[in-house]
């Protein structure tokens, strides 16, 4: 697994090294914005670790450019707590966001839970479990392309992981706790509120309203539905 670790702190970007190099990860390891750029065109790349405050180019940026071509994972690494720069990042692309100064072994933990979910959902299955389509909404979790009235939606891999299980399980509802667990694959905290986010993303780019909504159904104190 190939995995490109942006933060101009160099003992910070030496450390996620280090601990990454010793779960026998491939790491493409840079201080600059610019190096990392020019690596992405080189080199296939599994997951990306951007520092957002960086001199000339921020990490929001390089997301941005990330997401113009490519759909692999992206973690947000930054000293800043304001909820506005988690919203900003989950709505540019982003796929998990950790808080500076942060434990090694936690960030190892999220790479893997990343990894993990972007792999089970590019894995090949049988014909029928690969597509969904109803409701004009179709799917495919092969080539991950969502067509909503034949018109192509651009999902992140967490939006498209969401978008899939709760299509997988229409009439079902599903809770925040549930679809945490199942997406990020770690204990859902009350306070959490990365799963209200994301789905409010993925409603704007359906153009589905809160109010009456097509497709996502908020449950109010339980969760999320998509009826059949």
């Amino acid at each position: 697994m190939n995995i490109l670790v942006v933060d101009d702190e160099k003992e910070i970007a030496d450390l996620i090294e280090l601990y990454l190099k010793n779960e026998n990860y491939n790491v493409f390891k840079y201080y600059t914005a610019q190096e990392a750029l020019a690596c992405m065109e080189r080199e296939g790349l599994d997951l990306a670790i951007l520092d957002i405050m960086m001199p000339h180019i921020d990490g929001f940026t390089v997301l941005q450019k990330i997401r113009e071509t490519y759909n692999f994972p992206v973690i947000m690494l930054t000293a800043k707590e304001e909820e506005i720069d988690k919203i900003n990042g989950f709505s540019l692309g982003a796929d998990d966001y950790i808080t500076k100064p942060f434990r090694p072994l936690e960030l190892v933990a999220r790479v893997k839970a990343q990894l993990r979910r972007f792999t089970l959902y590019n894995q090949s299955s049988k014909p029928h479990e690969d597509t969904i389509d109803f409701a004009g909404l179709m799917m495919n979790k092969n080539t991950r392309q969502v067509l909503l009235n034949e018109r192509q939606l651009s999902l992140t891999p967490t939006e498209f992981s969401i978008l899939w299980y709760l299509s997988s399980n229409r009439g079902k509802v599903i809770s925040s706790e549930e679809l945490f667990q199942e997406i990020w694959g770690e204990k859902y905290f009350n306070s959490n509120n990365t799963v209200m986010v994301h789905i409010r993303h993925l409603r704007e780019k359906m153009k589905d309203s809160v109010e009456n909504p097509k497709f996502i159904k908020t449950v109010w104190g339980v969760g999320y539905t998509i009826e059949k």
